[in-house]
């Protein structure tokens, strides 16, 4: 989706100087088909040597003319005399009755021919090859350049059928990450037109500029100019037999409506054309050194990329050296309808900021991308008598059209859960159960164990009693025993009772420590 432009039929070139000392102005015009003449160029004030070149694109008998004005000012005698342009030198190509001014190889026919002549025209799609000077066919998506060198360098990628001019075919790929898009841009083919304004100028006189694009250039954009011919419409009844067009990727004229002329129709003039060559199309701000500005308009409410078109024109104007350059924003608005709405800049009402780059946005629900099973997911149903459903519902917010089909509602077989989930409470409560009974049943065995317990202690308790002393003062008369003699008594330990009790032996009350 990259190429070039319309046939070159000829070219003018010239230089010239203007040495001016007013307002003075040189003007170069051109008619075509001896219908009307129309300004190509103009220079202002004095301007130093230099060379100017002019393309013809369209397959037509033309004459170019110069006209010098030294100044716009009405006066009764002429100032200014010594303000004059100078032409040093013309060169025309292609002109009719002209003579050659150089040798240009030709193709030489394979058969034998009676003519003089050995030369042959290279059909459409040709070029001369240097090695057989036989007309050879270009290779497929390929176009044949006008300025390219002669030979298979002449063949540059991309073209339609006939190898001569290179268009979109409305559609485009853009793969992000594991995401791959695909545009068919098919519905915005027709002409899309677009009429911004009104202005004034200083008369007050009312105007608008008219803009005519051809996205994909299978049927190119044409502008009418009638303000010469517009006697000749009216006498006609409106057929325009007179009129003069340019037909291009995207042109503009300039339109003074009926109401504010006192006229029966509206004012078609200074059709220019605005790009004749289709450079390519991408997701990128850049393409062969034309920029796109983003920032010129508002920002895209959806999150689907915008895709530029990169138009450029051949010929060249005093202020664009390398000609005009036009960039088409193509914007995916579901909303829009498919023809969708075209605008420019609110900043650069005229749709350009600088003379030479236009930019235009194209907002339509066509520049969507085409629906893939991507933009959809599934829902699952719950599972009911044996049958889940499946059910398909676009991602919100939708950005795509056409393609993909949202699938249809289905049921597929599947096991219920409600009968687990039946025999999982049944367990549990058993389980429960279980767990309650036992609790019960080690809790009164516990008790059991300590009633025994605690008869045994106290059965233990009664037979280590022993009678209470009178007195354990030492009488009168007695004496104290050496401590070697002291008897020493001491109760059983618990352990040791509950041992005797196990191996039912009584143990003694007191047991003698000497």
């Amino acid at each position: 989706m990259s190429g070039q432009s319309a046939t070159v039929y000829g070219r003018i070139t010239f230089e010239f100087e203007t040495l001016c000392s007013a307002d003075c102005e040189l003007y170069f015009m051109m008619d075509v088909n001896r219908k009307s003449t129309t300004v190509v160029e103009s220079w202002s004030k004095s301007q130093s040597k230099r060379s100017y070149s002019h393309v013809m694109t369209k397959n037509a008998s033309v004459s170019y003319t110069w006209a010098f004005q030294r100044t716009n000012q009405p006066s009764e005698t002429r100032r200014y005399v010594n303000d004059v342009a100078r032409i040093f030198s013309v060169t025309v190509s292609n002109a009719v009755d002209g003579v050659s001014s150089r040798c240009r190889a030709c193709a030489v026919s394979s058969r034998p021919s009676s003519s003089s002549s050995p030369c042959v025209p290279c059909p459409p799609g040709h070029y001369i090859h240097p090695d057989t000077s036989q007309c050879t066919q270009c290779p497929p998506n390929t176009y044949l350049s006008p300025t390219a060198p002669r030979g298979p360098t002449r063949a540059r990628p991309a073209g339609p059928p006939d190898h001569s001019l290179c268009f979109s075919d409305c559609r485009f790929t853009h793969s992000e990450g594991n995401l791959t898009r695909t545009y068919d841009l098919g519905a915005l083919r027709p002409v899309g037109v677009l009429m911004n304004g009104p202005s004034f100028t200083s008369k007050g006189t009312k105007y608008y500029h008219l803009y005519n694009i051809s996205l994909c250039g299978g049927q190119m954009a044409e502008c009418k100019d009638n303000v010469t011919d517009l006697s000749l419409y009216e006498s006609q009844s409106g057929k325009q037999e007179g009129s003069t067009s340019v037909k291009a990727f995207i042109c503009q004229s300039t339109i003074i409506p009926a109401s504010g002329r006192g006229l029966h129709t509206s004012l078609s003039s200074q059709s220019i054309t605005l790009a004749d060559t289709f450079m390519g199309a991408t997701v990128e701000n850049t393409l062969d050194d034309i920029t796109a500005q983003p920032e010129l308009f508002p920002e895209a409410s959806k999150k689907v990329t915008d895709v530029n078109f990169f138009y450029r024109s051949l010929e060249a104007t005093s202020s664009c050296a390398a000609g005009r350059r036009v960039v088409v924003r193509l914007r995916c608005d579901p909303d829009k309808s498919v023809t969708g709405e075209i605008s420019v800049p609110s900043r650069c009402p005229a749709g350009t900021c600088d003379g030479c780059t236009f930019h235009f946005l194209w907002q339509s629900s066509a520049a969507c991308p085409v629906c893939s099973p991507q933009d959809y997911h599934r829902i699952e149903g719950a599972c009911k008598g044996g049958q889940q459903d499946m059910l398909y519902v676009w991602m919100e917010p939708r950005v795509c059209v056409g393609g993909a089909a949202l699938p249809q509602k289905k049921s597929v077989p599947c096991e219920s859960l409600d009968s687990w989930i039946e025999l999982g409470a049944i367990l549990g409560a058993l389980s429960a159960v279980l767990l309650v009974s036992l609790t019960c049943y080690f809790w009164k065995k516990n008790k059991r164990l300590e009633y025994k317990y605690s008869r045994l202690v106290m059965s233990a308790n009664k037979e280590c009693e022993l009678p209470g002393a009178d007195s354990c003062a030492v009488m009168e008369g007695e004496t104290e025993v050496e401590p070697e003699d002291e008897v020493l008594y001491s109760k059983p330990s618990l352990i040791r009772k509950l041992k005797s009790l196990a191996t039912k032996v009584l143990p003694s009350n007191y047991t003698v420590i000497i």
